[in-house]
């Protein structure tokens, strides 16, 4: 199982978002460049992150992202979801009747890791770069 370079990149932006001091927005450019990536394909990444509703874009020159959502209410479930989708990791592609019981097995699996990705917030995170 891997996530997408798109799902580290939404989580790093995220959480420079959340560490930043300032409530101005954050440009692109500036993002991109703290995490080596162009900004075409961050700026990618950012719209899924907008039409999630997890952070807004300001336009102008003094322009950029910042948070939409309260910092304490976006979990690591929420932004992987923006970015890979919601559908099922597992999907059983033999005709068994009843509920395959691999496919039972692997949802489950499936349901513990979301739940604990869900329990996991950015501002957890944050505290714990900042050594609170």
């Amino acid at each position: 199982m891997k996530f997408s370079k798109a799902t580290n990149y939404a989580l790093h932006t995220m959480l420079s978002l959340v560490t930043s001091a300032s409530a101005e927005p954050i440009g692109v450019q500036k993002l991109a460049e703290s995490q080596g990536v162009s900004t075409t394909y961050l700026s990618k990444i950012l719209t899924k992150l907008v039409k999630a509703g997890m952070i807004e874009s300001i336009s102008g020159a003094h322009g950029g992202y910042r948070l939409s959502r309260l910092k304490d209410e976006i979990t690591f479930l929420d932004i992987i979801h923006a970015i890979e989708g919601t559908a099922s990791l597992f999907e059983c592609d033999f005709v068994h009747g009843d509920e395959c019981l691999i496919q039972a097995e692997m949802k489950e699996a499936e349901e513990k890791m979301k739940q604990h990705l869900k329990e996991i917030n950015l501002v957890d995170i944050a505290q714990k770069q900042m050594g609170v």
